[in-house]
């Protein structure tokens, strides 16, 4: 129980968002750059909290753009 409180408390990596969201590291880095996604630069670091992550998971805004250009390329 209090690894779960920890998670939620602290600032996850991007390794451990890419684990956290079953993504790989690129995918991460992407929607930091395009995406809005929820991350915050600390040193060289990107830092998100999870509530933050789920957040913007739940938005829908991850999906946005691989829906675009899905439907782009059935065209």
């Amino acid at each position: 129980m209090h690894q779960a409180a920890n998670m939620e408390t602290r600032w996850l990596s991007v390794d451990e968002i890419a684990t956290y969201l079953g993504v790989s590291r690129d995918t991460v880095y992407r929607w930091i750059e395009g995406r809005g996604f929820p991350a915050h630069k600390v040193g060289r670091s990107w830092k998100s909290k999870v509530a933050e992550i789920d957040e913007w998971v739940k938005s829908g805004r991850g999906a946005e753009k691989e829906s675009a250009e899905r439907e782009a390329s059935e065209e």
